[in-house]
């Protein structure tokens, strides 16, 4: 039993199992093992952490302490889960190098994907309907290079699994136990990533999601990317934390621009004024990597829809009323093109009948 998993790695896995320790303990754990730690004193700390259960399963020795690690990696099995601890060989390198990597990634669907290239896209769970298209279309291209790296929330998150999903290059990071849906309504989401990418927590099973454990998750995004990209951020966002972590571990980061004085975008704007790429496309991120642009086909235009697009990219986002204007047709008219497209992904609809360019 258990010969995926070194008597090292069991030890740790039994550590990052105990839902009683606090999260300067795990933080002080995870910088002692990625400095390396000897065999003796990983059962010293195990041995001060663990504590004997009510049926004498562990008597102070080391058999006792496997005997239990055994059963948290039973549980594992028997959810068809796994772990990987910073003891690991697949243990994300990248990850491993911030000053507080986790002890251990409860994992939930395709392992190998812990090894492939990763960028990272969030952004705050009231996004802009424009915003939302703009990050599912460059997910969506990205993810024919990279893993996308996200959360499982509304807003930039789920922009992000809509777009990287159909190919299956998505890892879900969790602020939770594997076992624990939230929120509750994408419980078959999460169920749907698990069973095609990759879900991923650092929590052990039964951890509910706290105001911390958000917090601790977004160092995890961060810390597993090349790059983040941020889609839509308030001036006070929790989605900066992601950022200021990336830009802290030295990633690139990238913000998709708003208008001026768009509340929801003002943390983008901001991160750009201080030396983010700006993005409005797949392209942008690709070229900042060296990477080739593979050529797509331009979606054929009738002359009327040149016309509206011609007019709402002068405008970046206009009234359907005052399109139709502009273009000299009737409102009726104008609506008609408009969604034809927005079906061509050219433009998004982004409340009532105000529309935005995406390219």
């Amino acid at each position: 039993m258990n010969a995926s998993y070194s008597e090292r790695e069991r030890l740790l896995l039994l550590l990052a199992a105990c839902g009683e320790l606090d999260e300067s303990t795990r933080t002080a754990l995870s910088r002692i093992c990625a400095e390396g730690v000897s065999d003796a004193d990983l059962e010293k700390i195990c041995a001060a952490v663990i504590e004997t259960d009510t049926n004498g399963v562990y008597k102070g020795n080391r058999a006792g302490l496997l005997r239990l690690a055994d059963e948290v990696v039973a549980r594992l099995e028997r959810r068809n889960c796994f772990a990987v601890t910073l003891l690991s060989a697949d243990y994300p390198a990248a990850l491993a190098a911030i000053p507080d990597p986790p002890l251990v990634l409860f994992c939930a669907g395709r392992r190998e994907l812990l090894g492939a290239r990763k960028f990272c896209i969030v952004g705050s769970r009231l996004l802009p309907a424009w915003a939302a298209k703009a990050g599912k279309n460059i997910a969506q291209e990205l993810g024919a290079r990279f893993v996308i790296v996200t959360g499982i929330a509304e807003g930039g998150d789920r922009a992000a699994i809509d777009g990287a999903l159909p190919a299956a290059n998505l890892i879900s990071v969790l602020p939770c136990g594997l076992d624990v849906d939230y929120p509750a309504a994408h419980a078959a989401l999460k169920r749907e990533i698990a069973g095609r990418g990759l879900v991923v927590t650092e929590y052990p099973f039964g951890t509910r999601a706290q105001k911390y454990s958000f917090h601790a998750r977004n160092r995890i995004l961060a810390g597993l990317s090349e790059g983040v990209l941020v889609l839509a951020a308030g001036e006070k966002s929790g989605t900066l934390i992601t950022a200021n972590a990336a830009l802290s571990y030295g990633r690139d980061v990238f913000a998709l621009p708003h208008n001026a004085g768009a509340a929801q975008g003002a943390g983008c704007n901001e991160l750009i004024k201080q030396g983010a790429y700006l993005c409005t496309d797949a392209g942008d991120v690709l070229e900042a990597y060296g990477m080739p642009r593979t050529a797509r086909r331009e979606p054929a235009l009738t002359p009327a829809e040149e016309k509206l697009l011609g007019a709402l990219r002068q405008r970046g986002e206009a009234h359907a009323a005052v399109l139709a204007q502009l273009a000299g047709v009737p409102v009726w008219e104008a609506q008609a093109t408009l969604a034809a497209l927005e079906l061509k992904g050219l433009i998004a609809r982004s409340g009532g009948n105000q529309y935005a360019a995406l390219k």
